[in-house]
Order: C-alpha cells, then sequence, then structure tokens
C-alpha cells in the first residue's frame, strides 16, 4: 500500500508539474501569436494599399478573447468598392490579395528567398504592374524566384530562365542576365 501511494503520489506531483509547464507555455504561445499577428495586421494593410493603389485590409480574430483557438478573417476594402463579401471578388483581385498577404508575412519575417509559381497569372496588366514595383522594391531584403509565362513580369527580371525540349526527352536550359543589358544601352 505505501509502495502504490508513493507512486500515486509521484504520479499526481508529475501532473501537476506538467500542467504549469503546459501553462506557461500556453501563456507564451498566446503573447507571441498577439505579437505577430499584430504585426502581420499592420504589414498587410500597408501592402494592400500599396499594391491595390488604394483601399484597405484588415485581418481579424474570430476568438479574440481565446487567442490559442481562433481563426484568422481577411478583411478588404479595394479603393472604389463595397465588399461585403470576399466570393464577389474578382481571381485577380483574390490572386493580389494572397500576393498581399505574402509580402505582409516577408516583412514581418523575412527569408532569405521566396519562389512563386504563377501568381501573377490572373492579374491584369496594371495589377502586374504594381506588383512587379513591389517586387523590385522587397528585392533588396529577399532573392525571389518567379514561374511566370507574363511577359510584362519577365521584363522586371534581373535574370531569366528557361527551359526548352530541342528534341524529345531532352530538355535545355537558357539563362539571360537582363540587367546587364540596359548598362550596355545607356
Amino acid at each position: 500500500y505505501s509502495f502504490l501511494t508513493a507512486q500515486r503520489d509521484d504520479m499526481l506531483h508529475a501532473r501537476h508539474k506538467l500542467d504549469q509547464v503546459i501553462a506557461e507555455m500556453d501563456k507564451i504561445m498566446a503573447s507571441r501569436f498577439e505579437t505577430a499577428y499584430a504585426q502581420l495586421s499592420a504589414a498587410f494593410d500597408s501592402s494592400f494599399t500599396r499594391l491595390f493603389g488604394g483601399g484597405s485590409a484588415a485581418l481579424c480574430l474570430t476568438e479574440p478573447t481565446d487567442l490559442l483557438e481562433t481563426g484568422v478573417e481577411i478583411r478588404v476594402n479595394p479603393p472604389g468598392k463595397k465588399v461585403t463579401n470576399y466570393n464577389l471578388l474578382s481571381g485577380g483581385e483574390k490572386a493580389l490579395i494572397g500576393i498581399a498577404l505574402m509580402f505582409a508575412m516577408l516583412e514581418v519575417r523575412p527569408t532569405p528567398f521566396c519562389v512563386m509559381d504563377e501568381v501573377d497569372a490572373a492579374l491584369d496588366e496594371a495589377n502586374i504592374s504594381r506588383f512587379t514595383d513591389y517586387l523590385a522594391a522587397k528585392s533588396s531584403d529577399s532573392q525571389f524566384v518567379m514561374i511566370t509565362h507574363r511577359q510584362t513580369t519577365m521584363e522586371s527580371a534581373a535574370v531569366l530562365w528557361g527551359v526548352a525540349m530541342e528534341e524529345e526527352g531532352v530538355s535545355k536550359v537558357v539563362s539571360v542576365r537582363l540587367d546587364n543589358i540596359e548598362d550596355r544601352t545607356a
């Protein structure tokens, strides 16, 4: 009986210690989430405004009182529109919102490089121009590898890489440095 009682007490003590550790971790995670959320929300509004040429955007918590269980909603107001439902936006506007959120994340937590696969496919020429201008401004912080078929996006690149299949099953890689071409013509 004494042995089993000691074992039970030891287990209850260990459980109490684990509960304390979990509560402390929850507190730290909630604090870090709150800080990151505030930074990301501000950066998202800024990148959205720049990419859309106006308007406003916000990230909103679905359960602001429970930061560990909350969801995050995106609310946007493009310039000249009153949006009541995200699904009413065009495909290009939805893509640009995603790009604005990605740039906001890179603002809060920069990475050495970022790979994007045809994120500009749904954008019109005016939005591509704002997107490539923003991309150029951010290129001093991160290196961007962009997969695209859009000529306007390619024209803003410093280096182009192309893959061609000259014969069945054999790929050939071609590269061109565009940043050097401009220097020679000036």
